[in-house]
């Protein structure tokens, strides 16, 4: 299997374009809400942190059989940044299975941004022949993440992982 890079994808509202650390200082604003946390915890990261964080993420996983992919989510008649999301690949047997994850500012929630990232994504990992399995993992309090993860195509399982429970589609056994 080869290692999977970003590209851009391009939706009826939305490009997704791949993370540079350039990327830092206009996100630090998108992402700074704490309430962006409730979920998963810590606290929004300045400008530094996220520098920092996206030079390490851009520098791609250190096992050459897991591929790193992240993409800021833009509006495309705003041209203006309104999250993130990701997807990480990694060997399962006769494929790859990529665990997927979204995050969009508080300012663009309940505008269906989200639910066309996350969209966008995972028809983008459709498209790549080796990815089997799209996963993302839930917090079971998290109504509005299900519903992205359901307008997406993804069903719940009866595992849990960390306190949330692992959704799954399969795209090709």
């Amino acid at each position: 299997m080869t290692r999977i890079d970003a590209r851009e994808i391009i939706t009826a509202r939305l490009v997704l374009v791949p993370l540079t650390v350039e990327h830092a200082d206009e996100m630090a604003g998108v992402l700074s809400d704490p309430v962006l946390h409730t979920f998963i915890g810590g606290a929004p990261d300045g400008p530094d942190a996220l520098r920092a964080r996206y030079r390490r993420m851009t520098a791609g996983s250190p096992d050459p059989a897991v591929s790193w992919c992240n993409w800021v989510v833009r509006l495309r008649d705003e041209d203006r940044p309104a999250g993130t999301v990701q997807a990480t690949m990694v060997p399962d047997g006769s494929g790859l299975v990529a665990e997927v994850a979204w995050v969009i500012g508080t300012p663009w929630q309940g505008r269906g941004i989200a639910v066309e990232a996350a969209r966008g994504l995972v028809d983008w990992l459709a498209g790549q022949p080796d990815v089997r399995r799209v996963i993302a993992h839930v917090h079971p309090d998290h109504h509005a993440s299900a519903a992205v993860a359901t307008a997406a195509g993804l069903s719940p399982t009866d595992e849990w992982q960390d306190g949330e429970v692992k959704w799954q589609r399969t795209m090709r056994s």
